[in-house]
């Protein structure tokens, strides 16, 4: 399951933590106040802002819209309905898979990154789960999305759990091939899927998010600001340096960042890929039903990108950009970085789809590299910024 190959939440929370105090006296006596200390202010700002919120909250929209569509389809499924149900599905899919650059905060704090995004599917639970008329009348009342939530395993859960109802062999499945059952169980799981992306959206957005979604969240009691505090996520790393902040400087907020994009580079390349390619798991395939496993892994590189580059597209301010703060103090290795991630996408690209099919083709080999080349790269970015 993906959480195997995961740091966990309180790993990289212990890291931040390390990192804030080891480099706290050299921020304070050369950077408070100065014109370096205002353009990482700026970077932290631009990213909550026009990388993370945008990101969730499309996300967060997306998988609402799913849920009710799949609701509407356990009382009256369609062929038409079930088509447009899966394209929204593969919409909420591309929100996540770029939004995996940052897992940290309240993807990590609350777990919600195994929950709705653990693989394979473990299929003798879900017949086991089909062969349960309490657990079926549990899903199919009221609450259905609580009890999912609360009772499913997290290899029940999320897309895969979803994907698997919807999906075979890359195509929407034949709306009659799904039982009552299986719309019961979909529905719920997708119920639960959406509050848990609220819970990202609320949790970094704060009181900027919907009052709909912030309105859920305290009806069905998941938590979603910072630990011990009423703070956002976001405003927790705006605030970095400052009293209140789990982040003792600002420096360790762009560290968080691009640490962030080390992990996520990893993981595609040694993990996403690694692990079928490499013979090490031929059953470790993200996306097998919708066949969409390539997709996933060049999104992935987009989230480091938009990371890196200063926002999502349409939203990117290159001048508020932890790209543009490293050219400042490395152009040579802001130069690398960004040929890295164009090299990881196209090493990605070039790979044959779909992935499911094609475990062992040498082009997957050429793409875990791309992948471990942007990942060491990045490494080397942390240090740099570490000792600015």
């Amino acid at each position: 399951m993906k959480q195997i190959f995961k740091t966990s939440a309180m790993m990289m929370a212990m890291a931040a933590m390390t990192i804030g105090t080891s480099s706290c006296s050299k921020d304070e006596n050369n950077n408070n106040g100065t014109q370096e200390d205002a353009a990482s202010l700026a970077v932290v700002e631009q990213f909550v802002d026009h990388t993370v919120n945008p990101t969730y909250t499309t996300l967060a929209a997306k998988a609402e819209q799913l849920a009710s569509q799949l609701t509407a389809l356990k009382s009256n499924p369609t062929q038409s309905a079930l088509n447009d149900a899966c394209e929204t599905f593969l919409a909420a899919r591309e929100a996540w898979e770029k939004s995996e650059a940052f897992l940290y905060g309240a993807a990590g704090d609350f777990g919600i990154d195994p929950h709705i995004d653990s693989w394979p599917l473990d299929e003798d639970a879900f017949n086991t789960l089909m062969g349960s008329s309490d657990m079926i009348a549990a899903l199919e009342g009221e609450e259905g999305d609580v009890v999912a939530g609360e009772r499913l395993g997290n290899a029940l859960l999320g897309f895969h759990g979803i994907e698997y109802i919807l999906f075979r062999d890359g195509h929407s499945r034949n709306v009659g091939d799904i039982s009552a059952d299986q719309w019961t169980y979909v529905a719920a799981v997708a119920g639960d899927l959406r509050n848990r992306c609220y819970q990202l959206e609320v949790g970094w957005m704060g009181d900027a998010a919907p009052a709909a979604h912030i309105e859920k969240l305290d009806d069905i009691e998941l938590q979603y600001t910072v630990s011990s505090t009423d703070h956002s996520y976001g405003d927790n790393m705006k605030n970095a340096g400052n009293a209140g902040s789990t982040f003792a400087t600002r420096k360790a907020a762009l560290m968080t960042m691009v640490q962030g994009c080390i992990d996520i580079a990893d993981e595609v390349g040694t993990s996403k890929i690694g692990a079928a390619h490499t013979g090490e798991d031929p059953t470790y395939i993200e996306s097998p039903y919708s066949q969409k496993s390539i997709i996933d892994f060049h999104n992935n590189i987009i989230s480091i990108q938009n990371v890196y580059m200063g926002g999502v597209e349409g939203q990117r301010d290159e001048n508020k950009s932890l790209h543009t703060y490293v050219k400042n103090i490395d152009a040579a290795l802001d130069t690398r970085v960004q040929e890295a991630i164009g090299e990881a996408l196209s090493k990605i690209d070039a790979m044959p789809a779909p992935f499911v099919n094609n475990i062992s083709a040498a082009a997957n080999g050429a793409a875990m590299e791309a992948c471990a080349t942007l990942s060491d790269i990045l490494s080397e970015v942390v240090e740099k910024i570490r000792n600015e």
